[in-house]
């Protein structure tokens, strides 16, 4: 469980190459230690905290690593915000947005180019509500895949908006019924990326940890390298927030 820290009038910051970033702080009913993390978009410093711990302790802890988190910063990709004419990012391929306001509102895909119309103000919405459509399919087929692989039957999949985690898996309701939920912003990156993330999920339908069964399965359920998607991810993963925040 985790409880989120009240803010006071003056909310912590911290300057990093010249700009105030706040610090947000959390307790964790089951954290051990100080744990810091830069948020993908570079918005805000996040800090998980034991049940024990102080806040003026943890933002001490964050500024005692002023210097890493400046370069973590640096390597944020800036926002750009989708536009007529401009690129975005679908299944690791670079589409051409083609806005045309006499077109219908519904993107149409025709090879590289995703063609709209509707207002040009409103393009980066109805990008983004395609791209979630797609994202859903995908990740329905992916769990149906992953699920027969680990001879288990298929479970509900949704969409994640959350800026930290690419993917849940949960056991709630009354019945224990799980579900699965993924990052839609995985959508852009290359498939076998996208897949790793949801093989990794539904392994824990069987194995809720990260011991030596859960990887086991996770390298018979998934057909790929699932060391070189992790690293795909941890190098790029805040790119995948450029577009769309």
């Amino acid at each position: 469980m985790i409880d989120w820290l009240k803010r006071s009038h003056i909310e912590p910051e911290i300057e990093l190459n010249g700009i105030s970033v706040p610090i947000v702080l959390k307790r964790h009913a089951t954290a051990k230690r100080l744990t810091m993390r830069l948020a993908p978009d570079g918005s805000e410093v996040r800090i998980t905290m034991p049940r024990w711990a102080r806040g003026q302790e943890a933002i001490a802890f964050a500024k005692g690593r002023a210097d890493w988190l400046a370069e973590q910063l640096a390597k944020t990709p800036e926002r750009q915000a989708p536009r007529p004419g401009g690129t975005f990012r679908y299944r690791g391929r670079t589409l051409q947005i083609a806005w045309d306001d006499k077109a219908p509102r519904k993107p149409v895909l025709d090879g590289d180019t995703l063609t709209l119309g509707g207002p040009r103000e409103g393009v980066e919405q109805r990008l983004q509500r395609w791209l979630e459509a797609q994202a859903l399919s995908l990740f329905e087929g992916d769990i149906a895949d992953y699920t027969a692989a680990a001879s288990l039957d298929p479970v509900p999949v949704g969409l994640s908006r959350a800026q930290r985690r690419w993917g849940s898996c949960s056991a709630g309701g009354a019945l224990g019924s799980k579900r699965i939920r993924i990052n839609w912003r995985l959508v852009q990156a290359p498939d076998p990326i996208r897949r790793s993330v949801v093989a990794h999920e539904v392994a824990h339908l069987v194995h809720f940890d990260h011991s030596p069964a859960f990887h086991a399965l996770l390298a018979r359920i998934y057909e790929g390298d699932i060391k070189e998607a992790d690293h795909w991810l941890k190098a790029n993963g805040r790119r995948l927030y450029a577009n769309f925040g």
